[in-house]
């Protein structure tokens, strides 16, 4: 009986993961982002974009359209004012498509000024699509919170 037991959750957990959904993938790409930017790893957070990716993070000045200058903006970002962090607080995800999602919330963006510990509020999207057999970001959009 025992082993029946450990079968049947075995089973019931492979088929849980088995059946996640657009958004759970959706949400999981934005949590790798949120990880790879508190642990300030280009790399990481570099390959969660697509080839094709529209980008506007809250210091650029123009639409990121190469992912060689999303990787130059985020050695900008992430490489100073450490430690850094990002958390997702109130968000909302959409499912367009089996293959599209967007996530739009407020996030909450911490660094080191001065050896002072700072903090942003701000509005941010994600438009995550599957592409071959991963997720990626296809569009980024992040602005500060108005006052």
């Amino acid at each position: 009986m025992r082993e029946m037991l450990i079968a049947f959750a075995l089973f019931a957990s492979l088929c849980s993961t088995a059946i996640a959904g657009p958004k759970e993938d959706a949400l999981q790409v934005v949590e790798k982002w949120a990880k790879a930017f508190t642990d300030s790893d280009v790399d990481a957070i570099v390959k969660l974009h697509a080839s094709d990716v529209l980008f506007m993070g809250t210091g650029s000045k123009t639409v990121v359209v190469k992912v060689d200058e999303i990787r130059k903006y985020f050695e900008q970002a992430l490489l100073n004012n450490r430690p850094r962090g990002a958390t997702l607080g109130s968000h909302s995800a959409t499912v367009l498509s089996d293959t599209a999602v967007v996530v739009t919330g407020l996030d909450t963006v911490t660094g080191v000024r001065d050896g002072k510990p700072t903090s942003a509020n701000g509005r941010v999207t994600f438009v995550i699509a599957k592409r071959g057999s991963d997720w990626q970001i296809v569009h980024f959009h992040r602005s500060a919170m108005p006052n």
